[in-house]
């Protein structure tokens, strides 16, 4: 009788030989290489034309579009020495993932030849179909036209594959009419927002010489590994990116022996392979390492602006996932997509600045003298207690859902841990006294062969969705698989909402005569207490914080997406964006809709592989066992004896709930749902407890069949056998 395809693979994978460890090369011959940086710029562009574009790109000015022939034709040179025979504009739809229009240089001349073109207009616009990517209603199916223009900020990159070179050009997408169809156009808008209120507080605390305020951005990357010829027999991993089923292995990540461990000589091949080619392409890889759960892994970026991070992020998913099938691994960027161990996550490190204040969100050695920091801090509290819903609603997904609130990730609702230096200096603020904060001292570590260490003057929480690092903060509870650009705009838009509201307090106080350190000291008190409840030091995961945050201090608990997503239709959201010119009214109601489809639709695929698994490949597998154990039975009688016909009941038992349960499901999928708030109701409420049942039976089944017939890679081979 031929082995189990699931047999089959293990027997492959133990039998592969040791995968070949290629030198890694100088990081200074690989360092930005397929890259139009500023300084291939600068060598193949006039002087006129350089300076142009660089301020442009640093000072945040007007672009010229007379300059872009001079580029364009600079450009498509640098990119066909290196092998390019296509450029390709680069956008981000509301779908998390990338998308890319190619396009030849080549062009046909009348005398049967041909040449290699690349003019401005090509460079600056270009015109992928509008009408199949989500927009919420912007436009009808049959309106199709949409555009690209390029963004000049972020730099062109190559990129290589087996099948050749392309020269790719990031840009934002729009409507025919305008309307924001991306991820891009808001973040830019929402770094203008900022970088204008920013540029008035500085202005008021005196400040002359100030360069354009941008954000910063460094994602920390969680993401596991299968071998993919398991996951080839995963219809789950392969449609949903998430087991739904599997029952838990004896060992899981209960003894933290992965976390840091050393990293298998397979995955680290995979990862040299990744930062190589990440090192190409400009992105600063800085840290890799085990992550908590079995199988999982962590890479981070250095930070970077706020807009080349996004890019950037989006490009490390892309070749982490294109660069894992080369290894023989399918890399896994959902969230939770095995239960009972820890979620990935992403956390955006984010901080605000320029290049002659310097980082706005750096407190100094003596905070609490330190005006500045304290005003841009109390505008970031202010800005998450009034709008912690909202982003709350910009990390909804239905896979998120599955990891907030998990012993790994945060609580669905939004905090700010400041840590006890700032937490103290701010409750002094409150309290109307401010005297003093606590500075950073020496450890000794009892051995005199051993440095003393310098001791932070705070800790860390790790259970704080939004917490502060010493120079920047951490919204933890962004998702594996999202955009960074979403979560980005929401943070740069409520804090220049209240950066101007902090200004318009001050003007008001300066303008009755009040001292600068007098006024900032009072609106920085009214902050606190109007705002201050949002911050929280303690243990974001207890139950007495979910009862004390939503009790006593009002903050909301948005516990699904189905909770959270209706957020952006509230009117003082919609009021934010408007008045800060990041989303149109149309704009952001699109989003809601675009969002709500995609959990919608998520969900929906989720139940009908639940229904396909259990039916096609589970309870078979449950009958055929039966029949041995029947048979079995039967042999046991024949030769006089009791047989323990118990196991046989259980299976039978459960046989049977998992065709009531499926029966169930289906009914539930077929009911009708009304509009895209019902809708979401009916998926959170009424289809995932259905299929979360039905897992129940399934892996009830797995831990009683015979191990030879059953069909799916099992918790214990796809996170340990690599």
């Amino acid at each position: 009788m031929p082995s189990l395809p699931r047999l089959q693979a293990i027997e492959r994978i133990l039998s592969r030989p040791p995968v070949p460890v290629e030198p890694s090369a100088e990081l200074q011959e690989l360092w930005a290489r397929d890259v139009f940086s500023l300084d291939k710029m600068k060598s193949a562009l006039p002087k006129a034309v350089f300076k142009s574009l660089q301020r442009t790109i640093t000072e945040g000015g007007k672009l010229d579009t007379s300059v872009a022939d001079v580029v364009a034709q600079a450009m498509k040179d640098w990119a066909t020495s290196r092998g390019a025979l296509y450029y390709a504009h680069v956008f981000y739809p509301l779908t998390n993932l990338t998308a890319e229009k190619h396009d030849g240089f080549i062009s046909p001349q009348g005398d049967g030849k041909a040449i290699t073109e690349f003019t401005g207009k090509l460079l600056v616009q270009g015109e992928p179909d509008g009408s199949s990517f989500p927009n919420g209603g912007i436009r009808s199916t049959f309106e199709a036209r949409g555009y690209t223009a390029w963004d000049v900020t972020s730099p062109a990159w190559l990129m290589e594959t087996p099948n050749g070179v392309t020269l790719c050009i990031p840009t934002v997408f729009v409507s025919w009419t305008g309307e924001a169809l991306d991820k891009k156009t808001p973040l830019l808008r929402s770094n203008a927002a900022m970088n204008r209120q920013a540029q008035r507080l500085l202005r008021l605390l005196g400040e002359v010489e100030i360069a354009p305020v941008n954000s910063s951005c460094g994602a920390e990357q969680e993401y596991f590994l299968v071998d993919s010829a398991l996951t080839a027999l995963r219809p789950d991993l392969q449609l949903a990116g998430r087991t739904l089923f599997g029952a838990p292995p004896a060992k899981g990540q209960q003894f933290d022996d992965h976390y840091f461990g050393a990293i298998p000589e397979r995955v680290q091949v995979f990862m040299q392979d990744v930062e190589q080619q990440l090192y190409k392409l400009g992105i600063p890889a800085k840290t890799r390492h085990n992550e908590v759960a079995p199988g999982q892994f962590e890479i981070a970026p250095f930070h970077e602006a706020a807009n080349v991070a996004t890019d950037h992020q989006q490009l490390i998913m892309t070749v982490l996932k294109a660069t894992a099938k080369k290894h023989g691994f399918t890399c896994l960027l959902h969230e939770k997509p095995f239960a009972g161990v820890n979620g990935s996550g992403k956390h955006v490190n984010w901080s605000i600045g320029n290049a002659t204040q310097g980082n706005l969100l750096d407190p100094g050695h003596t905070p609490h003298e330190n005006l500045q920091f304290l005003l841009f801090c109390g505008a970031v509290i202010r800005g998450v207690h009034t709008f912690g819903p909202l982003m709350r609603a910009a990390i909804a997904t239905a896979s998120n859902d599955h990891r907030l609130g998990a012993n790994e990730a945060p609580p669905a609702i939004i905090s700010v841990y400041l840590g006890s230096q700032l937490e103290d200096v701010f409750s002094q603020i409150q309290s109307g006294k401010l005297e003093g904060s606590a500075q950073a001292a020496l450890m000794s570590l009892g051995v005199d062969t051993l440095p003393e260490l310098a001791k932070d003057p705070g800790d860390r929480n790790r259970t704080s969705p939004f917490a502060f690092t010493g120079n920047r903060f951490e919204f933890r509870a962004v998702g594996s698989g999202q955009s960074v650009a979403g979560p980005l705009v929401v943070l740069n838009t409520i804090l220049a909402d209240s950066i101007q509201w902090i200004v318009d307090q001050l003007e008001a106080q300066l303008n009755a005569g009040a001292p600068l350190e007098e006024a900032a000291f009072a609106v920085l008190k009214r902050t606190m207490d109007d705002h201050g409840a949002v911050v929280f030091g303690g243990d974001g995961y207890s139950e007495e914080w979910h009862r004390m945050a939503v009790e006593q201090r009002g903050l909301e608990n948005l516990r699904t997406s189905a909770d959270a997503l209706p957020v952006l239709q509230r009117p003082a959201v919609r009021e934010l964006f408007e008045h800060q010119g990041v989303l149109s009214a149309v704009e952001l109601e699109s989003r809601y809709e675009v969002y709500a489809e995609q959990y919608i639709l998520a969900i929906e695929v989720e139940a009908k592989l639940v229904l396909r698994i259990a039916r096609s490949q589970v309870y078979p597998a449950a009958i055929a066992y039966l029949e041995r154990l029947s048979q079995a039975v039967r042999n046991q009688e024949a030769l006089g004896l009791n047989p323990d016909r118990s196991l046989a009941q259980q299976v039978a038992t459960l046989s049977q709930q998992l065709l009531e349960g499926c029966h169930d499901l289906e009914r539930t999928m077929q009911h009708s749902s009304g509009d895209a708030s019902a809708h979401l109701r009916h998926c959170a409420d009424a289809l995932l407890p259905r299929m979360l049942s039905i897992r129940g039976t399934v892996d009830g089944l797995e831990q009683l069949i015979d191990d030879a017939l059953w069909p799916l890679p099992s918790y214990q081979e796809m996170l340990f056998m690599r």
